[in-house]
């Protein structure tokens, strides 16, 4: 779980430095919104992996984490230049962030009963 929780930490700090480079560094309207929505989603998905470890939910973390990958990182690639296909991709993220907070919710009732 440790190595969940660095590497969740890495995210974080990605997080907050896209979300910096969108609101001081950028010009372009469109690539501040996704590195704007890129570092939101990044940063709470971060913070479930740490929700996750608390509860004990094993297998909420790979899916959080592979989550940011795909939806965080094709916004900010995207944001950086990348063809705009790579935006098919961000939406298999946000699947990935629903089950991961289903797996979560469900490791949250198991360990009450």
């Amino acid at each position: 779980m440790n190595g969940y929780l660095a590497v969740a930490a890495l995210f974080g700090l990605a997080s907050v430095g896209f979300g910096a480079f969108g609101a001081h560094g950028i010009s372009d309207p469109k690539a501040q919104e996704w590195l704007r929505t890129g570092a939101l989603y990044g940063f709470v998905h971060v913070l479930a992996v740490f929700a996750a470890a608390y509860v004990g939910a094993r297998v909420a973390p790979p899916v959080f984490l592979a989550g940011v990958v795909l939806f965080s990182g094709s916004l900010f690639a995207m944001a950086l230049g990348a063809p705009r296909i790579l935006g098919a991709v961000t939406p298999i993220g946000g699947l990935a962030f629903m089950v991961g907070w289903a797996i979560l919710a469900w490791a949250a009732f198991r360990s009450q009963a």
